[in-house]
């Protein structure tokens, strides 16, 4: 055991002129199977990249262990897997690689295919075999689950359950509450540690914030009483002060002598004013320190266009083909009005196909597929990587208002100097949210998409989820966050 300490950590991209850490200090144990969660943009992979030792930055990080990071990357994909293995990890035991992938129940036939014709599951498990292959290092996982289905999740948290030493970046509830028992949590203003898995910080964050916020409402209870008072004292001791000197009883003073008696009691009221600023400023500096990391969720709402008939879509013994490999199928299910459909199944079973084919694109199929005249869809790909060009471009190419989407995106914690930039510089998360306020704003009748969730922060998700609870639009989509499709979807397809 040994621990990884942090101490006075400082650092900003180069160009930049806001801290994406200031003066952050903390230690984690390198036993810990440690859940790593905040908000898109503050900063998850660029502390794993500080720990890699791949910006420079000020203060400290001292640690006594190798750091490994997933993903890996390889370069040429073309090559057999046993050799993508070789390239991801030179010193590789070939018997402990079988033993990993045996874990993650990874037929080692796999090694000898091409790496990518590997689906994006088979690719993921994979690489965590290597990654746990290795001895004495202690793991920094980012974002494993976003090509896993949701029976991958669940057995990749099993495995994940076993091991220990690493940092897992992740925004899955289930996933992370299935294998972790620390939390970091990089917060508005600070990173904390807390003991246990998500559900148990999340519980404490809302404890904590309920505790804030009736601190705060007491704390502006008192600074209102405290100013009313000081002014009631202060237009008092300013009427006296203009009398003092008028005709009027006289008391001694010890000191000075006779002196008139408006003056002493002004006196004594201006002392009890100060004394009462003294107090607001003391309440008003501890009211200062609440709320700084209550997460901003503000209510979303979404508005479709309503349809002329109940049923939008029908797809009767529909299967889908790319030549002689069979997709999916056979497959039959309509889509109406107040639906919220979650297709699932296993990674390549069809899913996003289905929905490409209800869009309009060109998917070749077999059987009955009927979708209603002018009706208008609103999607969201599944890949969010080519998003480029400036957010007015996007506000004007897609017909909608480019304030409603800035104002949604706000909602969704994308800082303002960050919607400035061009879309490439974001990162992933902030470009699927970028994508999803986007649907939002869309007049359409029926929203389908495509693993919405994605790299996106649990705040924002479950800013979603209520909004998709609260206005119950008609929606069609692809998502593997377990939770996420228990609290949303009405119905679940299973293909």
């Amino acid at each position: 055991m040994s621990l990884i300490q942090v101490s006075n950590l400082t650092f900003a991209y180069e160009g930049s002129h806001e801290n994406i850490f200031e003066n952050v200090s903390f230690q984690i144990d390198t036993n810990w199977r440690l859940g790593f969660v905040g908000r898109n943009g503050r900063g998850k992979t660029t502390f794993l990249n500080l720990l890699l030792g791949k910006y420079d930055y000020q203060g400290s990080i001292s640690a006594s262990v190798t750091f490994s990071y997933f993903p890996y990357s390889v370069e040429d994909k073309s090559i057999l897997a046993i050799d993508a293995v070789e390239a991801m990890y030179p010193e590789y035991e070939y018997w402990k690689i079988q033993r990993e992938m045996a874990n993650l129940h990874l037929d080692d036939g796999v090694l000898y295919r091409p790496y990518d014709i590997l689906s994006n599951g088979e690719q993921t498990k994979l690489q965590l075999a290597v990654l746990f292959s290795k001895e004495n290092n202690f793991l920094l996982i980012d974002e494993p689950t976003n090509h896993l289905d949701i029976r991958g999740r669940e057995l990749v948290s099993r495995y994940l359950r076993t091991k220990k030493g690493f940092i897992l970046v992740s925004h899955d509830r289930a996933f992370l509450d299935g294998c972790v028992d620390h939390i970091l949590s990089i917060n508005k203003s600070d990173i904390q540690v807390c003991k246990g898995n998500f559900s148990t910080w999340m519980e404490n964050k809302q404890r904590q914030d309920a505790f804030e916020q009736a601190e705060n409402e007491k704390r502006k209870r008192e600074i209102s009483r405290l100013e009313e008072t000081a002014r009631e004292k202060a237009g008092w001791s300013d009427t006296a002060e203009r009398r003092k000197l008028r005709s009027g009883p006289m008391e001694v003073d010890n000191v000075k002598g006779w002196r008139p008696l408006q003056g002493a009691k002004a006196k004594k009221s201006m002392a009890r004013a100060k004394a009462i600023e003294q107090r607001q400023t003391a309440a008003i500096a501890e009211k200062s320190r609440l709320l700084k990391n209550i997460e901003r969720s503000d209510a979303l709402k979404i508005f479709q266009t309503p349809y002329h008939t109940k049923r939008l879509v029908e797809l009767k013994d529909v299967s889908i083909a790319y030549g002689k490999e069979p997709v999916c199928g056979p497959v039959s299910f309509t889509v109406e009005q107040g639906d919220r459909i979650a297709l699932q199944g296993a990674n390549g079973s069809g899913k996003s196909s289905i929905l490409k084919l209800i869009c309009g694109q060109n998917i070749p199929y077999a059987g009955d597929f009927r979708r209603g005249s002018g009706l208008k869809i609103s999607y969201v790909a599944q890949d969010a990587s080519q998003l480029q060009g400036s957010l007015s471009e996007l506000a004007r190419e897609s017909g909608i208002e480019e304030s409603l989407l800035l104002a949604i995106l706000a909602k969704l914690d994308v800082p303002k100097a960050q919607m400035e930039r061009d879309l490439s510089s974001l990162s992933a998360g902030q470009k699927k949210k970028v994508l999803l306020a986007k649907s939002i704003c869309e007049p359409a009748h029926l929203h389908i998409w495509d693993e919405p969730m994605n790299y996106i922060d649990v705040i924002s998700r479950m800013q979603i989820e209520q909004l998709l609870v609260q206005f119950q639009p008609t929606l069609l989509f692809v998502e593997h966050d377990k939770t996420f499709c228990q609290n949303v979807a009405t119905k679940i397809i299973e293909l």
